[in-house]
């Protein structure tokens, strides 16, 4: 079994865990995003987008366990202020990192929460968390910086958004294609 079977294979189980009913075409659209970078599936995501259109965006992010979406930020583009986003974890748990200072510091426990991937620690600059639960939701202003991990388990988590513009997305990491 090749690895994008493999994986396609698990974020079914996962949606499926999270009570998902898919079509035979969303099952074919779902898509595995390693970001060009080579520690997939450290680092990375599996997703199906249902709708993206200039006004709005719906999209299912699947993460295997401790997974991690590397840093990044939807900038303005075409007048608008960029990509806003709401995230609400359906199943699982996610520490969603945002550049907001009101939410919990990595280390408030005296050891981190979270660790960044391996390598990469230079282009993890959101310090601050936020831990959703199934039915907890988070909204991300437009071009804020953000990344996140999934707990133990893996996890799967609603977007909400505008228009989604993936070529336009800016990553801390200098390494990653996004469309790779």
């Amino acid at each position: 079994m090749s690895h994008s079977t493999e994986h396609t294979q698990r974020t079914l189980e996962f949606l499926q865990l999270a009570g998902m009913v898919l079509t035979d075409d969303e099952r074919q659209r779902i898509e595995i995003a390693s970001f060009g970078l080579p520690d997939y599936p450290i680092s990375g995501l599996q997703l199906l987008t249902y709708v993206n259109s200039p006004r709005y965006c719906a999209k299912e992010l699947v993460l295997l366990p401790g997974q991690t979406c590397p840093e990044h930020l939807h900038p303005p583009f075409d007048g608008t202020p960029g990509k806003q986003e709401t995230f609400r974890c359906r199943w699982g748990e996610v520490y969603l990192f945002v550049d907001d200072d009101n939410l919990t510091p990595n280390d408030a426990s005296g050891s981190k929460v979270c660790q960044v991937p391996e390598g990469s620690e230079a282009w993890y600059t959101c310090t601050r968390y936020i831990l959703l639960k199934p039915g907890e939701q988070y909204t991300i202003a437009p071009n804020t910086r953000h990344w996140f991990q999934a707990g133990d388990k893996g996890a799967v988590v609603s977007e909400f958004s505008s228009e989604s513009r993936d070529e336009l997305d800016i990553f801390t990491d200098p390494r990653v294609n996004r469309l790779a």
